[in-house]
């Protein structure tokens, strides 16, 4: 117990909010924790031995590359939705609506995934989420001119397959890494930025030359191809054993109550940019060319700040990192692209937001790990998940529904900007909980947590 870290660890565990030194404990002192947590407790000594390094980072490699597909086909989502916008298939909230179904999977099965893991492992359930995000990917080829096709291909079973991705990714590196765990954290969904970046560029080329039916079916082929060899790489160092779907006393603790609004909260907003990005340039009269350029350096932005946030992690704390990283993303919504009227400003807006938004997903796995422990992370994940549902599902449409109420996309600017402070008052919201937690384990502003 003598490391930084593992001091960092129980030091937020304490309930106190005394600012006096007085020496660690490796129990939380709070009435409601009457019982000894040996989760944390059996976490704590596992973390003691964990390798940080070995074949940890040949698991990180493969998680990086399953995000890569996961995270960057959801953060291209803008440009398939413009195409088919542009075929009058159906209006900017509907289509968003699919996107997002795409993404609240991940929190609607987030628990059940968790138990899904236990019983086949990490590598298996990763097989079974790379197959069904391809599959439905090539059904989807044959949906896009069908809406209600769509919200069961590249909604329902893209989102099955990417729910799977995402809660073996969030919960498999941390058995190899506490030191480190940050950065590995960050380098696993920095592969879902340089994802997004690569994917918005070349599915725009693929739609202009073949249409969005055969863009689908060949983003299903390249990701069974590159993906399943991924997913064959990971696997756990020990057998994640939680007998329960929902550890209920974790609600007891004010700490994960916090969390789990915020990262309520903060879910709202995340997609909001990526997914209206293009829609918002070609008003502002760019090429579609352009609007795909925008996506692509928002999700390289994401891939920088996913690694500058995995570093913070293990620098100044998870804790502080993701404050940090929600409260520039509700001043980048709020201050800079309300003003984006020309290429310049909606530029430093793209990297901006883009690196903050990253460093959400980056950050909140190893805010869990070191908080709750790393033996419960696939638990505790899973329900802190699960309360992402009305943000993945409903934060999109409802900017496309403000959007809409104001006038359209074939309208003014000024059209766009309730849906921005929307997004921007939910980061802001989402920092000022996050701010809060922190002030509760301790008031010093530099203290790492």
């Amino acid at each position: 117990m003598a490391s930084s870290t593992q001091s960092t660890t129980i030091s937020l565990e304490s309930y106190g909010r005394d600012n006096t030194a007085r020496p660690r404990r490796e129990v939380p002192a709070a009435p409601d924790a009457s019982s000894i947590d040996n989760i944390l407790l059996t976490s704590q000594a596992a973390d003691a031995t964990v390798p940080d390094g070995g074949y940890g980072w040949a698991v990180v490699f493969g998680c990086s590359a399953l995000t890569f597909w996961f995270v960057g086909t959801s953060y291209s989502w803008g440009i398939i939705q413009a195409a088919l916008i542009s075929q009058k298939l159906s209006s900017p909230s509907t289509l968003s609506f699919v996107g997002s179904l795409t993404t609240a999977c991940i929190s609607a099965l987030a628990l059940i995934n968790a138990r899904v893991i236990r019983l086949l492992g990490a590598r298996n359930t990763a097989l079974l989420g790379i197959c069904f995000l391809a599959l439905g990917e090539i059904l989807s080829g044959f949906s896009t001119h069908n809406v209600g096709g769509l919200f069961v291909t590249a909604g329902v079973i893209m989102g099955i397959g990417t729910s799977l991705c995402f809660m073996v990714v969030s919960v498999t590196p941390a058995q190899y890494f506490k030191k480190k765990r940050g950065l590995a954290n960050g380098i696993v969904y920095a592969g879902g930025g340089l994802g997004g970046t690569i994917i918005s560029l070349v599915i725009n080329s693929v739609i202009e030359k073949v249409g969005p039916a055969w863009t689908f079916r060949i983003l299903g082929l390249a990701t069974l191809a590159t993906g399943l060899p991924a997913a064959w790489l990971i696997k756990e160092r020990s057998p994640i054993r939680s007998a329960t779907f929902v550890e209920w006393r974790l609600f007891r603790d004010f700490k994960f109550i916090v969390l789990f609004i915020a990262g309520a909260v903060a879910t709202f907003p995340l997609f909001v940019p990526p997914f209206f990005l293009p829609l918002y340039s070609s008003s502002l009269g760019l090429s579609s060319t352009a609007g795909a350029g925008l996506v692509a350096g928002f999700n390289f932005s994401s891939a920088v700040g996913r690694l500058i946030c995995g570093f913070g992690a293990d620098f100044i704390g998870p804790l502080n990192t993701l404050f940090i990283s929600l409260l520039l993303s509700a001043a980048s919504m709020l201050v800079i692209w309300p003003v984006s009227n020309s290429l310049g400003p909606l530029i430093a807006f793209v990297i901006i937001n883009g690196a903050a938004n990253g460093g959400f997903f980056a950050t909140m796995p190893t805010v869990v790990g070191t908080v709750f422990g790393s033996a419960r992370v696939s638990v505790a994940m899973g329900m802190i998940v699960t309360g992402w549902a009305g943000g993945y599902l409903m934060g999109a449409p409802i900017a496309g529904y403000l959007l809409e109420a104001y006038g359209g996309e074939q309208s003014t600017l000024m059209a766009y900007h309730p849906a921005m402070f929307y997004a921007g008052s939910m980061a802001l919201a989402a920092s000022g909980l996050v701010g809060l937690v922190r002030l509760y384990i301790d008031r010093r502003v530099l203290e790492k947590l």
